[in-house]
Parts: structure tokens; C-alpha cells; sequence
């Protein structure tokens, strides 16, 4: 490579061997080859959290809150999950003001700086007051650019624009991205009418999202209207006193979280569904016997960084026996639910689906079947918010508080009517379904645009209403 080409495009003047690996330069050789703009010339605001001045500045008004306040603060976990209202972060309506340069809207692309550096999400709509984290970046394209923020969403994610951000990264521990790279990025430039159709497929991924999620929160209160919970409040005195046959003489705990008077209240509730109720050893089967991966052999592992927010599994690693942790020890099927025991990610609960039949899952999930609850039912028994408080209060430890396993089988799980059961794995297999199609026009949608980056843009246009093309079939 000669000197002229090392210079081109190297802001940082970097020699490293990453910055010139040959699928990143085959990659941006590409992008150069057909008609491309600099993403400096197209944004409008391209800001951080940082940008509101010092952190002695921004000390001074600043305060994470776990609590809800006057506005939500978004980070990369909430955007990875797709969950924007459980176990989110909220800052006071004076941060929030002070915080202008970083006040989100809905709509802007977010990229984050460091731990997964360049990965991007498009910001949805909560009509909320919104503030950005502290770990990415916000970008907004000019009103009269070629480009939109959904079209960089889609460009970003395919392996064009994974490989023209990820050349830009730098660092050691941790890797990170800045705003002189993010500007250097080169972006295709694309006819009008290809552009709105990829914006467009990026719209009914978002409405499709948003109708799965509204199935599963049906499902969601047709559980809790059932069980006379949908509008209950459980006790909240902070004073419970015991005798001690009452207390650790049956329980063997002497912590006070566990006595807390709310517990009770879900626990009597629970009690008193009408059709009975029964403790988890003996309404369920409880898959813990170990499996000892064979070396050679290649496996599907399922740890809770892979469990999605709707009771999906987003992923599994693939590695041979030998390479995979020793806490990959159980063998889930399909239709078994797999449950976090760690407090802290308690609502980490899945089916596993056909995908996902004899891949091994963390020990770090109790694995679950029955036959008197079908597993859409499981799940979202596991979910709610009465289980989910008595799998809390089951929880002991100090270092890694989890829930042990006779405390996970003597939990009660209502025996739900077999109408209702019904109900609810309609709704939960209509979302699932909804959540499928949704991914499917996602990738249907990035596929485009590298068909048109590869070949032109009428093949791409071709492809995105359904004309046969050579080049890529969406299945």
C-alpha cells in the first residue's frame, strides 16, 4: 500500500494493522467506488452527554435515579433490550434542563462510544421527557440531506456500515469511538425513491414491534385480571412483627427483607385463586441435572445477555464443548422455560423455542416444564409481578444474591384456568409472530442496501417489493 493511501482518510494517522485489514479497506474501497458522501456534510447535531459542559458542572445537577422522576435517561442496556420501562433510569426535571444539548426526541440515530463502540439504534418515540446516556452518541441529519436517520439505522447494521464504523474504533481497554471518526464516516448516496422505501420498511419493523409488545401486555393483564391483581396494591408497612415459630423457626431467615409485609399480601392473593394453586416442585418438572458438553462437539449457548424483554431468546453463542464456561451445564428442549435465579435479572425468563431445541443454557437459569400450565402461561406467570416479588423475597447471599432452589420450588403457581391458559398462548404466539415478522423486514431492509452498494439500486428497489432477483432471497 503506498504512503498516499495510508494518509487517505486517516485522521488519527493510524498504522495499526486493524485500521488496514483487508475486509475493512474492501469495504470502504466499495463505498469510494460508488457515488458517497462524508457523514460531517449531512447532520445537523452530533452530541453527547459530555457536551453540556464539565463534569464538575454537570456534577452539580446531576443524579441517576432509580425512582420515577420528571424524565427518563436512555443507555445502550434499555436499547439492547428493547425495554424502555422496566428497570430504567430517571434524572430531575433541573438535570433534565440543564442537560439541553443531549435532550432526546425520538427519531435520532444513538451510536455508542465504548463497550460495543459504533453499534447504533434508532431512538423510538416514547413521549416522554428523554435525556441521553452517558455512553453514546446522538445524531440528527440536516432537513434538506439526501440521507435520514432510518436509512443510517439500516446502513449501519449491515456489513458495509459494520465494517466502515468498526475501522474507525480505537483504543485497547476500553475500545472507543469518537465524534472526529464518527464525522469521516462514508455513507452511500442513494436515489430518493430507495431511500424512502428503506425508510419506510424501517417503519413497519417499529409499528410491528409495537403491536407484539401490545399482544404480550395483554396477555400480561389478562393474567393479572384473572388472579384478582390487576389493580392491587400490596401492604407496604414497614413494620411486620413475628413470633419466632413464625419466623425462622420454619423459614431460616433472619433478615428483615423477607419478613416485609408485601409479600404476604401477593402470597394470600395467590392463595386464593379459586381453581388452587400449587408450589413449583410439584406444578412443574425442574430440569437440573447437569450435561457435560463433549469436547468436539459444537453447541448453541443461551446466557442471560440473550433473553429479550418479551420472553424471547435474541441469540446464542456457537462454540465447541471444549471452549464453552463451566456454568454451561443444561440441556433446554422446546417449550421448556428457562428462569433467571439471579436477583437483579429475575425477569430474565424464556421459552425455548424450536431454534433452540438441546442447546445448553447457563446454570445460572432453573429450566422448567409442566404439564398442568403450558408454557406461554409459565412465562408469563414468571414475569408477573406477583411471582417476581416472591422469587425476590426467595433470594440470599451476599456477594451473588440469587434464589436457591428449595426457595424456587416452594414458590406457589396459581393452576390458571385451562380457558385462560388458551387465551394467553394465542396472544403470546400472535407476538411472537408479530416480533418474527418485524425481525424479518429488518433484515430485509439491510439486505437492500448492501444489493444496492453491490450491484445498483433498481435490482435493490426490485428486491424490496418481491421481483425475483439472483443476488439475495429474504426467507
Amino acid at each position: 500500500m503506498l504512503f498516499s493511501e495510508i494518509i487517505l482518510d486517516n485522521e488519527k494517522f493510524r498504522i495499526d494493522d486493524e485500521f488496514f485489514m483487508k475486509e475493512y479497506i474492501s469495504a470502504y474501497r466499495k463505498i469510494k467506488s460508488i457515488p458517497n458522501i462524508v457523514l460531517k456534510d449531512e447532520i445537523s447535531v452530533l452530541t453527547d452527554f459530555h457536551a453540556n459542559g464539565s463534569y464538575e458542572a454537570i456534577s452539580e445537577v446531576f443524579e441517576l435515579l432509580d425512582e420515577p422522576n420528571f424524565a427518563y435517561m436512555v443507555r445502550t442496556t434499555d436499547l439492547e433490550t428493547n425495554n424502555f420501562s422496566d428497570n430504567v433510569k430517571y434524572i430531575t426535571k433541573k438535570a433534565y434542563n440543564f442537560l439541553s444539548k443531549s435532550q432526546v426526541f425520538g427519531g435520532e440515530l444513538l451510536i455508542n462510544k465504548i463497550g460495543t463502540p459504533g453499534k447504533s439504534y434508532l431512538m423510538p418515540y416514547l413521549n416522554r421527557p428523554t435525556s441521553l446516556g452517558m455512553n453514546l452518541f446522538l445524531i440528527r441529519t440536516n432537513e434538506n440531506s439526501c440521507i435520514n436517520e432510518k436509512f443510517l439505522y439500516i446502513y449501519f447494521n449491515t456489513n458495509f456500515g459494520l465494517k466502515i464504523i468498526n475501522r474507525k474504533i480505537n483504543g485497547t481497554v476500553p475500545l472507543t469511538i469518537d465524534k472526529a471518526a464518527i464525522r469521516s464516516l462514508y455513507v452511500p448516496k442513494f436515489e430518493s425513491d430507495l431511500i424512502y422505501e428503506i425508510s419506510s420498511l424501517v417503519d413497519k419493523v417499529f409499528d410491528l414491534e409495537l403491536e407484539a409488545k401490545s399482544m404480550y401486555r395483554q396477555a400480561e393483564l389478562l393474567l393479572l385480571d384473572t388472579l384478582k391483581l390487576k389493580d392491587f396494591n400490596p401492604p407496604s408497612q414497614t413494620i411486620n412483627i413475628k413470633s419466632f415459630s413464625n419466623s425462622f423457626c420454619t423459614s431460616g431467615r433472619l433478615d428483615a427483607e423477607f419478613y416485609q409485609e408485601k409479600y404476604e399480601g401477593y402470597l394470600k392473593k395467590i392463595q386464593a385463586y379459586p381453581y388452587g394453586c400449587e408450589p413449583i416442585r410439584t406444578a412443574c418438572k425442574l430440569k437440573d441435572a447437569n450435561y457435560t458438553p463433549k469436547d468436539n462437539q459444537t453447541y448453541q449457548y443461551i446466557e442471560l445477555s440473550n433473553i429479550g424483554n418479551l420472553g424471547e431468546i435474541t441469540g446464542a453463542s456457537l462454540d465447541l464443548g471444549c471452549n464453552l464456561p463451566s456454568r454451561a451445564r443444561r440441556k433446554v428442549s422446546k417449550n421448556d422455560v428457562i428462569v433467571s435465579s439471579v436477583e437483579g435479572s429475575l425477569a430474565s425468563c424464556a421459552i425455548v423455542s424450536e431454534q433452540y431445541h438441546q442447546a445448553l443454557c447457563s446454570t445460572g437459569f432453573y429450566v422448567v416444564s409442566s404439564e398442568k400450565i403450558n408454557s406461554e402461561t409459565l412465562l408469563i406467570l414468571f414475569k408477573s409481578e406477583p411471582i417476581q416479588q416472591l422469587l425476590k423475597q426467595g433470594c440470599s447471599g451476599t456477594i451473588l444474591t440469587a434464589i436457591n432452589k428449595d426457595e424456587f420450588l416452594n414458590i406457589p403457581l396459581p393452576l390458571v384456568d385451562a380457558n385462560i391458559q388458551t387465551q394467553i398462548a394465542d396472544l403470546i404466539r400472535q407476538s411472537n409472530y408479530l416480533r418474527i415478522k418485524s425481525k424479518g423486514l429488518l433484515e430485509k431492509a439491510k439486505k437492500a442496501v448492501e444489493l444496492a452498494i453491490e450491484k445498483d439500486q433498481e435490482s435493490a428497489l426490485d428486491f424490496i417489493k418481491g421481483k425475483q432477483t439472483n443476488d439475495c432471497n429474504v426467507h
